[in-house]
């Protein structure tokens, strides 16, 4: 039985990531403070296998059993969130990232770094492979999240390089499921509680904009895959299916049988205009590919999340 460490274990990420490896026979500690995770999301996890420990990673931590692996899953995600939160946000990729490193140093574990597509910017290469070293603003609003995943990949590639830490970076791509939380900001959540209600869906600039969005659970396999793999460089993870905004507004509507109609506001500063991954290292280096099509993923997060959920009550 190893014990993985997922900082950020509380978060949509990091508590799907903590099923999945309890499912799998690990035993798993789970590390958050609850700025962006809820305990709703780990309420279920009442086992010995399981442990919780309250803690902001942005002040040195430790764990006073063996680890073998560490998820450093930690960091506001939603725009929602990062604006709110932009010195944290930098901190956390940066503090958090080095204590985090720190600990899997101690415990010789092996460390799984999760990044973002965010690091390629608003990119001017389609799809991205991980060879692109992206085109982003270090001074616009988005510049906290995106400079402080790529800061933390740098840190990454240090500890790596100079103190042997085995580690590896996981570049994540949009995904969505069930435990989103319905007012974090992010397309899906949106849609999906905007659709419930009947209200008009949100549309940002005139929706030709793209995404690539991948199922949670197909997420997963791919970050526990990387993290059994030995592999150090950056492996994009997400699906390749790409589609319009516009697109996506439909499928909701389409998903829950919903009355609304679109309606259209200015587009954020810097937000991408494209965004698809190029998996091909992921095929060859993982043997990993998505399963859940955009309206299967839909149709789940609707069944599994509850409709009480999705609107937030």
């Amino acid at each position: 039985m190893a014990t993985c460490l997922v900082t950020g274990g509380a978060g949509f990420l990091g508590s799907h990531l903590c099923d999945e490896l309890l499912r799998r026979g690990n035993r798993v500690v789970c590390v958050d403070n609850f700025e962006t995770g809820s305990m709703a999301n780990i309420h279920h996890l009442r086992m010995p296998e399981f442990r919780f420990f309250h803690a902001d990673i942005i002040e040195p931590y430790f764990v006073d059993e063996p680890v073998d692996f560490v998820y450093h899953f930690a960091s506001p995600a939603s725009p929602i969130d990062y604006l709110r939160l932009p010195l944290q946000t930098l901190k956390v990729g940066s503090h958090g990232t080095h204590n985090t490193l720190g600990l899997a140093k101690q415990h010789r574990a092996r460390f799984l770094l999760a990044s973002t597509s965010e690091v390629y910017g608003d990119p001017q290469v389609h799809p991205q492979p991980e060879s692109y070293w992206g085109h982003v603003n270090p001074i616009g609003p988005r510049g906290v999240y995106d400079e402080a995943k790529r800061y933390a990949e740098a840190l990454t590639m240090a500890y790596h390089r100079q103190q042997g830490v085995d580690t590896g970076i996981i570049r994540i791509f949009n995904t969505y499921g069930p435990r989103m939380r319905p007012h974090d900001g992010r397309a899906i959540p949106t849609f999906l509680r905007q659709a419930l209600q009947h209200r008009p869906l949100t549309v940002f600039g005139d929706g030709s904009q793209t995404r690539s969005f991948c199922y949670v659970s197909d997420l997963i396999d791919g970050i526990i895959r990387l993290a059994e793999s030995g592999y150090h460089f950056p492996i994009n993870v997400g699906n390749p299916d790409e589609y319009t905004l516009l697109q996506l507004a439909e499928a909701v509507i389409e998903a829950t049988d919903s009355r609304s109609e679109l309606v259209f506001e200015a587009l954020p500063a810097d937000d991408p205009q494209i965004r698809q991954p190029d998996i091909g290292l992921a095929n060859e280096v993982l043997g990993w590919f998505p399963q859940v099509s955009l309206q299967a993923g839909l149709e789940r997060t609707l069944r599994e999340s509850g409709i009480e959920k999705l609107l937030g009550a």
